[in-house]
């Protein structure tokens, strides 16, 4: 999809149950759809996908939040998943061609594909040239959270592998509200999911689009509240949330989101009860 000079693809790497306790198993879609006891099951397991997205204008290629990374690794046994890699093989990019990579958070399920174990049983970057944002505050609750066993709906944090990252200096931490790291595209410090939580904003050309992390992390969540079990600021959640879709409206942006099932795309208008409906683009 373009956006101004930007092209902006999302990478999926499948569907999954994710379980009160952490754990992540691969699903699918006709699982998902015939399950007859779907309602049940879901008071102890919740359905997403995942969905990173790449971006690419002004000479720069730009990974969001890599994914899972199954299949990269030694001795996986999910080589029939998808990842982020095998996704850029459809659109001609390698791993070495990616200069930054964006980590809206450090959760597993969105940071666990910045690296991957190799054949020397050795924690090797998933792309080797780029440089891997994230915001100071989030490093730094994530390294507060090691201890942190147990976690709802994979709100975990697993950085055992990242610390590798940070030892060879391929770390950005920033600091700022708002920062770019390309012209066009805006990080903004949002908190209210974790503590450092970013949402991004690209914007060329009068065209808009913005990708919220787990701010808003499915078109079900549009017109939810923030959630206490899930976020660690719901007041402030709440807020990011509110002020992002007011702008995404007004803006006519397009919005993509990291965990919907389906609906992965679109652009909002408003119901009779003033209730935000997505619409295809």
């Amino acid at each position: 999809m373009q956006i101004g000079s930007f092209i902006v693809e999302q990478l999926s790497e499948g569907f999954f149950e994710v379980f009160k306790d952490g754990t992540i198993q691969k699903t699918s879609p006709a699982a998902i759809d015939t399950d007859q006891n779907q309602a049940e099951q879901l008071k102890s397991t919740q359905a997403v996908g995942i969905d990173p997205l790449f971006i690419s204008g002004y000479e720069m290629n730009i990974i969001v939040d890599p994914g899972l990374g199954w299949g990269l690794d030694f001795k996986s046994r999910f080589k029939d998943t998808s990842n982020v890699k095998t996704n850029l093989d459809i659109f001609g990019i390698r791993p070495e061609d990616i200069d930054f990579v964006v980590l809206t958070h450090l959760h597993f399920d969105h940071s666990a594909g910045c690296t991957f174990v190799s054949d020397e049983i050795k924690t090797n970057p998933t792309f080797p040239n780029a440089r891997y944002i994230v915001h100071r505050l989030e490093w730094e609750f994530a390294i507060s959270q090691i201890e942190q066993k147990s976690g709802s709906y994979g709100e975990m944090y697993k950085i055992d592998e990242l610390y590798k990252l940070a030892a060879d200096n391929r770390f950005r931490f920033i600091d700022r509200e708002i920062y770019f790291p390309v012209r066009g595209l805006e990080l903004i410090h949002t908190g209210g999911h974790t503590p450092g939580h970013l949402a991004i904003r690209i914007h060329d050309y009068g065209n808009t689009a913005w990708y919220t992390g787990d701010l808003i992390p499915s078109e079900n969540q549009l017109n939810q509240s923030s959630s206490p079990v899930e976020d660690s600021d719901p007041i402030r959640a709440k807020k990011m949330k509110t002020r992002i879709l007011n702008r995404a409206y007004n803006e006519k942006a397009v919005l993509f989101f990291y965990h919907s099932l389906y609906r992965k795309a679109g652009k909002l208008s408003l119901n009779e009860k003033e209730q935000f409906v997505l619409n295809e683009i």
